[in-house]
Formats: structure tokens, sequence, C-alpha cells
């Protein structure tokens, strides 16, 4: 008789396969679940293994669209950055990932859901509490906390004599001394030989960006429409060709800045269990759209209000990197940034070229940039002597200070 039913988030990886057919030992049925978020995989062949490997029915959704339009165009508005320097590739796919998951689920009636992620990791914290947060009853089932799985299952070798003596696919090719994890907005790499955080990234291991010092001698220079500090279009301005749907505008970009080397990072960040790890991220069209995002939105945004948005964007990084995209505060902050973008609109034109990207100009109907106001040459509506006062006014708390501090150091 079975346990239940188990809609388990399958990659069609070596792992997932192999929890797929040890949660069928334990006596569960199972639906396996594969999100096309962009990574590079062979769908149908992956369907076929599950299938295979006796899962009772094969769901592969086609979540890219949605990728863009619901979880990447939020980072952009926010600017989101992790610790100055990810741009939470991963962080925000598992939302994505986790949401339809848990919609199987509710849809198939199944009392668990179960995923690959690993016990020290960041991810079975995003996976789990998106699926809390959208549906409360479910059970999880996370073999990779579970003493009788990984103290059977100690390594890929362990895995690679599993799946041998059950007839499951295993790689031909030697997997590479590092785990991979790809979607549409980036690829990271860590574990294995980066480890060590001394070790250089071997040459081989980027495959979304081309090495800068081998990319075209020759710039390509784009022009980015934006509204309501989302990105609605993007235009060659040599050849002339223009894309404007989402996904083929952000696939545009991850193709120009992939060509020209941009987007790589290597970082020692702090994950959210409380140890630091190494990855090493290629982000080339996030990389190129934080780039133009935050010229056309210092342009048009209030000083002040661009102060506070600025600390809401690290808060939404923190919770997105963390697991709370579906929390109350995280609803809260991005109502805040999206209203903070109301008048972010305009075109930016720059330049992607050896790894870098150069802001060449902007233009916006909604711009506060006042050239009377500011220029050298022309006073405009402005009185030069108004400054005297202004200053006076700002270096009373440094006189108090240095009087402060004159006096305490008399008594010494």
């Amino acid at each position: 008789m079975s346990k239940g039913l188990v809609v388990l988030a399958y990659s069609g990886g070596l792992d997932t396969s192999c929890i797929l057919l040890w949660l069928k030992e334990q006596g569960y049925d199972v639906i396996a679940f594969l999100a096309n978020i962009g990574q590079d995989e062979d769908f149908d062949a992956a369907q076929k293994k599950a299938e295979k490997l006796g899962a009772k029915k094969v769901f592969i959704e086609d979540l890219r669209s949605e990728f863009v339009q619901e979880f990447i165009w939020p980072a952009v508005q926010a600017n989101a950055v992790y610790e100055d320097r990810y741009l939470l590739g991963t962080s925000i796919a598992r939302p994505c990932i986790a949401r339809r998951q848990v919609q199987i689920a509710r849809q198939e009636r199944a009392q668990y859901v179960s995923h690959g992620a690993t016990g020290k990791g960041n991810d079975q914290v995003r996976f789990e509490l998106t699926c809390y947060a959208l549906y409360p009853q479910v059970q999880i089932i996370a073999p990779w906390r579970i003493p009788e799985f990984y103290s059977r299952f100690r390594g890929r070798k362990d895995l690679m004599e599993y799946a041998e003596k059950h007839g499951i696919p295993v790689p031909v090719t030697p997997k590479a001394p590092w785990s991979m994890d790809a979607n549409l907005m980036h690829i990271s790499y860590e574990s294995g030989i980066l480890e060590n955080p001394k070790n250089h990234a071997p040459s081989d291991l980027y495959q979304m960006t081309k090495n800068p010092e081998d990319s075209p001698s020759e710039p390509d220079v784009l022009e980015i429409d934006f509204a309501k500090g989302v990105p609605v279009r993007v235009t060659h301005v040599k050849e002339g060709t223009s894309k404007d749907t989402p996904l083929e505008l952000f696939c545009y970009l991850n193709e120009i800045g992939g060509k020209h080397g941009v987007g790589r990072i290597d970082i020692v960040e702090n994950r959210f269990i409380g140890m630091k790890s190494r990855g090493i991220y290629e982000t080339p069209g996030g990389t190129v759209l934080l780039h133009a995002h935050l010229d056309i939105e210092t342009f048009t945004m209030d000083r002040e209000v661009r102060k506070i948005k600025q600390s809401l964007g690290i808060k939404f990084s923190e919770l997105i990197y963390n697991g709370f995209w579906y929390s109350p505060e995280c609803e809260f902050v991005r109502h805040c940034i999206d209203k903070s973008q109301e008048n972010v609109e305009g075109r930016v034109q720059l330049s992607v070229f050896k790894g870098q990207v150069y802001i060449l100009g902007r233009e916006s109907p909604k711009s506060l940039y006042n050239e009377e106001l500011v220029s050298m040459d022309v006073q405009g509506d402005y009185d030069p002597c108004d400054a005297s006062g202004f200053i006076k006014i700002n270096a009373v708390r440094l006189r108090e200070h240095n009087r402060l501090q004159g006096a305490t150091q008399k008594k010494l």
C-alpha cells in the first residue's frame, strides 16, 4: 500500500534520478516535475528517463516567460545585489520553481513534495519556505537530511553504484570537478576543487560567457528603453535590430553580454544557515541591465526617495537570498519598490566591450536633470549667494564637534 503521493522537483540528473527510485523503494508514488527555466537540458530524454524509473506522472513546465517577468524584472527594479556582488540568479529561480511544484501538488492532491537540495546549502530553505508559504499543510521529504539516505549515499560513487544496480542511465562523460546550476539568469559553480578559495577557476569552467581577452575587438552599442523601471525594448544601434518581448529581450542581452565576457564574478558569500561558501557566477544579461537601470533610475528619481529605495533594495536582496520571497515583509518591500519605479522611464545607450559595460548617454521625458540649472555657463533660476547660508548652516554641527573635541583635548 502506498505511503502517499510525492511531487519531486526533478532535474533528470544523477541525484534526483536516484531520489526518485529511492522514494519508490520507501513506498511512495512519485510525480516528477521538471521546470524549464532556461537551462540547457534535453527535456524529452529527461521525461523518458523519469517514466522508465517509474514516475506515476511527469510534468515538464516551461516557466521561462514567468521567470523573467515575475521574478527577474522585480530584481532589476530593485537593483537587487546580495553582499554588493551577487545578482541572485539561483535565489530568484527557486521560488519560481517551488511555486509551480506546489501548484502541481495541490492539483494532483499530493500530500508530499520532495527535492534534491543538500543539507548544508541555501536551496533547501528557499524551496521549503516557498512550499510552506503557499501550501501550509504540505509535508516535505528532504532526502539529504534523512540519515537513512545520506548514510547510504555518502558521495557520487555510491550514487553511481546504486544507479548501475537499478538500471538508471548514468552519465557517460566524466563529471566536472565542481557542481553547476544553470538558468536563464545565470550559471553558478561551486563545490569540488572550488571549495579551496585560493584555487583559481579553470579557464574551461565558464559556459555562458567568453573570456574577455578572447571577445570581439569591436563593441556592441545598445539602446535599452525602460518603462516603470522595467526594460521594454533593446535595440542594436549598428544592426538596427530590436527585441521587445521580455523573454527575447533578456535572451538577447545574455547573448551580447556573453559574447563580450560580461558578468563574471568569483566571491565568498555568507550563506543564510551560517557558513561562508565560495561561488563563481556568470550573469551577462543581468549585469548589463543592472548598469542600465541604475543609470536611468538616478536620472529620473528624487534623491531622497532613491536613498530610501536603495535601503529597500538591500533588504529585498537579503530576503530573496534567504528564501523569503513569499513572506509578508517581502511583499511589502516589493510594493514599495514598485511604487518607486513609476517615473523610471527613458532610454539608456551603452557599449558592451571586453568584459565591461560603458554608459554612453541617456534621455527621458521624466528626467529631473535641468541642463540650464546645472550649467556653469548660465545662472538660471539659482542665486549663488544662497550657497553661503547653506554652507554655514551645515557647518554648525562641524563647529560644535570641533569645540567639543578641543575642550576634551585641553582636559587631557
